[in-house]
């Protein structure tokens, strides 16, 4: 069965939306090794509708390596019930009951599938148990404003520290899996 894995930047007080605000550039060197790691195990994506909505318009375009040869030549599954045409290819949208698709994805031969950017969706499959793995790239930074992954009511999702790494400028490279 394939692994389904979030990867996101997140500021020390939580903030995941538009980490290019917030990730410094002198922390970018850094950060270019723990993606091209991470998408060199995944072989497709699940997107959310905004998430695919922004980058269909921008990674096409778009020569910042390692990211723009992968995600645009990736299986993209966009998770939508609106979202039609889907003109940046290769896209496919999920239509039915997003737990099931993401299962019989999950269920198909191949690599990790990957989940970028994406924080509803992200929000949704940790909370529904459907997300295996969950590598967070921890900047040095308290961003002040915008949208948290962890910010939420209900129950507490127990999660299990896999790795830890620092990289030379202080970014924290963590991977944690929800307990089962």
């Amino acid at each position: 069965m394939r692994t389904l894995a979030a990867y996101l930047f997140i500021s020390l007080d939580g903030v995941v939306e538009a980490p290019e605000r917030f990730l410094r550039n002198d922390l970018y060197p850094d950060s270019a090794p723990l993606l091209a790691e991470t998408i060199a195990g995944q072989d497709a994506v699940v997107l959310g509708r905004k998430t695919w909505e922004t980058w269909s318009a921008f990674w096409p375009g778009s020569a910042i390596e390692p990211f723009a040869t992968f995600i645009n030549s990736v299986p993209k599954y966009v998770a939508s019930r609106s979202l039609e045409p889907l003109g940046w290819a290769p896209s496919t949208r999920l239509r039915g009951d997003l737990a099931q698709e993401i299962a019989a994805l999950k269920g198909q031969p191949g690599k990790t599938i990957g989940v970028h950017g994406s924080v509803s969706l992200v929000q949704a499959l940790l909370i529904a148990g459907a997300l295996d793995e969950l590598r967070l790239v921890l900047c040095p930074v308290v961003a002040g404003h915008g949208r948290r992954l962890l910010s939420r009511e209900g129950a507490p999702i127990p999660l299990d520290l896999q790795s830890a790494r620092t990289t030379p400028r202080g970014l924290q490279f963590l991977i944690y899996r929800p307990r089962a």
